[in-house]
């Protein structure tokens, strides 16, 4: 690795809160909210209502939602985390796709995981929180030579120096995996 890839790496892993990737992944984990404090199963706090509602119930946005599912994923509610995905208006977009693959990993279901990040792939080649999550996939079934294809992708369509090629770089390199 050159220097220079070592001291971006290291930037932005000492910065958490600089690079974003792509999909709406970030590079600093979810803060808890009431969503994990006081919400059960797959309820959401709604800020209008100050109560939790059931995901489903349609009184929330999609970017509400798909940050109440990127915090339940992290606090290890990863089954309430797809209830609430697939509440989300938006369909089976590549944004969606690749969290129901982050989530069904993270519930142990790495096949189901891998399909739908091959999903979100084949709607957007280059979505490459899709590709992290599917390198880390790798990374966490001990197949480092596809890991190593995904970080080469992710580089290849312009996600060098992202949160995206960051953590599948810090995952090859040490075996440890992001939750978020």
């Amino acid at each position: 690795m050159s220097y220079l890839t070592q001291f971006a790496l290291m930037v932005g892993l000492a910065l958490p809160g600089v690079a974003l990737a792509a999909g709406g992944g970030s590079s600093s984990p979810p803060q808890p909210t009431q969503t994990t404090t006081k919400c059960k199963k797959a309820e959401v706090w709604d800020q209008k209502t100050q109560k939790c509602v059931p995901a489903q119930s349609g009184q929330l946005d999609n970017d509400t939602l798909y940050a109440a599912a990127r915090e339940l994923a992290y606090a290890g509610r990863p089954d309430d985390a797809l209830v609430v995905l697939q509440a989300m208006t938006e369909g089976q977009t590549d944004r969606v796709l690749t969290y129901m693959g982050f989530a069904n990993r993270k519930a142990g279901r790495m096949d189901e995981g891998m399909k739908y990040y091959q999903a979100a792939l084949a709607q957007n080649p280059d979505n490459i929180l899709a590709r992290s999550y599917m390198g880390q996939a790798y990374v966490q079934m001990g197949n480092m030579q596809l890991a190593d294809a995904q970080l080469d992708e992710i580089v290849a369509r312009g996600g060098a120096g992202t949160w995206a090629e960051q953590s599948l770089r810090q995952a090859i390199q040490t075996g440890a995996l992001f939750s978020y």
